[in-house]
């Protein structure tokens, strides 16, 4: 059953309320429209894009959470954290991240969302990096979003360091993974 303009752009709005990660394409499919409808529906709405939407829920949850790096040290785009628990963030994959030759994403840049991730997912002022083990699953081209994800594992006190895995995927399907093993300057808990 076909609703009209107003009503799908109330409940356009309640659904974005509830949950600001919904694409156009997600929101299409929801109301069976098109997505240029729900593009117009969002100018007219005052909603902004995904992009915009992301990074507002990010910076806000990152000036209240986040101690160990400040926003412009991250790579990616850090969604949601519980410290000293689990966090997201999200990197969208550019040509400037790829090599010309053949389009795969360069390496680097997957260890950087990952270790920055592992680093502000730690609920200490500073917190570094004392060693990885990594694991790059699949290749990652332009035009990619790589979620990650990092879940905090173990605690070692006796050296302060605490164990961190983040996991990668693409569509839902692992690219990166690691293990990082965090030095802290405080133990959890403390």
């Amino acid at each position: 059953m076909k609703i009209s303009k107003k009503e799908r752009q109330s409940s356009l709005q309640r659904l974005l309320a509830e949950d600001p990660f919904l694409t156009d394409e997600d929101l299409a499919r929801h109301f069976s429209v098109s997505v240029q409808t729900i593009r117009l529906d969002r100018l007219e709405c005052g909603i902004p894009e995904l992009r915009e939407r992301l990074k507002s829920v990010a910076s806000q949850h990152m000036k209240e959470t986040v101690k160990s790096l400040q926003t412009e040290e991250i790579f990616g785009e850090i969604i949601d954290v519980e410290l000293d628990n689990k966090a997201l963030s999200i990197f969208d994959v550019t040509s400037d991240h790829v090599f010309k030759r053949n389009g795969i994403a360069r390496g680097h840049h997957l260890f950087a969302q990952a270790n920055s991730l592992a680093v502000a997912v730690l609920d200490d002022d500073l917190a570094l990096t004392v060693r990885s083990s990594l694991h790059f699953e699949r290749p990652v081209s332009a035009g990619d979003r790589v979620v990650a994800r990092a879940t905090v594992r173990r605690e070692t006190l006796k050296n302060k360091s605490t164990v961190v895995d983040v996991v990668s995927t693409v569509e839902n399907i692992t690219v990166f993974s690691g293990e990082f093993q965090m030095y802290r300057t405080t133990r959890k808990g403390r």
